[in-house]
């Protein structure tokens, strides 16, 4: 595959030769021989290709099912444990098969999503479900799950890991005892062989402690895996100095953290008399201390989060607005980054790596940010996997 006079990030037009899945060979445009079959790319910019971090494909579509809590955190879980006993395994497939349309259209080609052992009597329903979209998108996208209830048997886990799950989850800081949770995650974790991506400190208090915990732990005795600290919004709320500490421990520890800006603007600081914090972590102490800093969409029109459109340009969008990254910081949180934590090789226009890329018709990344462009072309290794067109009129 040859693409021509593709737009890069940094400026100006450049061709891309492809061969066998990776970028072989980048030059001035058009100046690559003819041959392989091309794509004119003039008029788009040309992205690597962005990974979603953390997902919960289970819950996607389900806020007007599943009734709007109104409140925070609390209420979210409350509304979804009682619709979760509701939902049947045919359900979750075909709400996650939209979601990995919508996701891949959007120009995703890997997702990491976190998945629920329901209530009831067959809890590993969810898993299979996900099982079988991963095998129906294999090829077009890469997709993990990480089985979010560590709490739960260890046969009940087992089951879920033999059938194929990736990762173990969980959320210390809404269990009765998080050091203890902490703990057997990163026990569980390494019996599986497995990594673990935990929920760490979804919330404004500044004594939640689920990432100090699980650096100090990692400090005491290595884990073989990979390890993720997701959402860690108490730490946005520490004093600077102190946030700057545990963000050097974090990345001492070698923790990546996923930043989930859409679902963690609407969820906390509810109750809050005001001002009204944001839901966010301190990026930039994370960013200084070298922590690989990736973002994701996290929840799509459930109880946790009644908006979303499943578009990684949106949140990096929002990192600008929201979290004052700069368009380029937020453009490696929701590409580079999150392939880096996904565990994934490097993916974008440059030579040797894989070619996975999201052509977006705009000049700048600021307005492939800023618009959230619509009219995209997506390819996985060097192969078209999606398009969407736009045709707007003034009347």
């Amino acid at each position: 595959m040859l693409l021509r006079a593709a737009r890069l990030p940094e400026g100006g037009e450049r061709d891309l030769l492809i061969e066998g899945g990776l970028v072989r060979r980048v030059a001035p445009p058009w100046r690559l021989p003819p041959g392989p079959p091309e794509l004119d790319l003039t008029g788009h910019l040309l992205l690597p290709a962005p990974a979603e971090p953390h997902a919960h494909l289970d819950k996607a579509m389900t806020f007007d099912a599943a009734g709007a809590p109104g409140g925070g955190l609390p209420a979210a879980v409350g509304a979804w444990r009682v619709h979760a006993a509701r939902i049947t395994e045919a359900d979750v497939e075909a709400r996650a098969r939209r979601a990995v349309d919508e996701l891949l259209l959007n120009g995703v080609t890997a997702v990491r999503t976190h998945a629920d052992l329901l209530p009831g009597a067959d809890p590993l329903r969810g898993i299979r479900a996900l099982l079988r979209v991963r095998e129906a998108v294999r090829g077009r996208m890469d997709l993990q799950l990480a089985v979010l209830h560590p709490e739960a048997p260890e046969s009940v886990l087992r089951g879920a890991f033999e059938l194929g799950a990736d990762l173990l989850g969980g959320c210390p800081h809404l269990a009765p005892d998080p050091a203890a949770a902490v703990a057997r995650g990163l026990r569980l974790a390494e019996e599986f062989g497995v990594g673990l991506d935990l929920h760490a400190d979804e919330n404004l208090d500044p004594a939640s402690a689920d990432l100090r915990l699980l650096a100090a732990a990692l400090g005491r005795r290595p884990f073989p895996g990979r390890v993720t600290a997701s959402h860690c919004v108490s730490l946005g709320a520490l004093p600077a100095e102190e946030a700057a500490r545990l963000a050097k421990e974090v990345a001492g520890a070698g923790i990546g953290v996923v930043t989930l800006p859409q679902t963690n603007l609407y969820l906390q600081g509810r109750a809050h008399p005001g001002p009204v914090p944001r839901g966010l972590p301190a990026l930039g102490a994370l960013l200084d201390a070298g922590v690989t800093l990736a973002a994701g969409g996290d929840n799509v029109r459930d109880p946790f989060n009644a908006v979303g459109g499943f578009d990684p340009l949106e949140t990096a969008s929002l990192l600008v607005s929201a979290g004052h990254l700069s368009p380029r910081e937020a453009l490696r949180a929701v590409t580079d980054a999150a392939r880096e934590v996904l565990g994934l090789p490097p993916a974008g226009p440059f030579p040797g790596a894989v070619a996975d890329l999201l052509a977006v018709r705009a000049g700048s990344l600021v307005e492939a940010l800023g618009a959230a462009c619509a009219e995209r072309l997506v390819l996985r290794a060097g192969r078209p996997v999606a398009r969407t067109t736009v045709r707007r009129e003034l009347l």
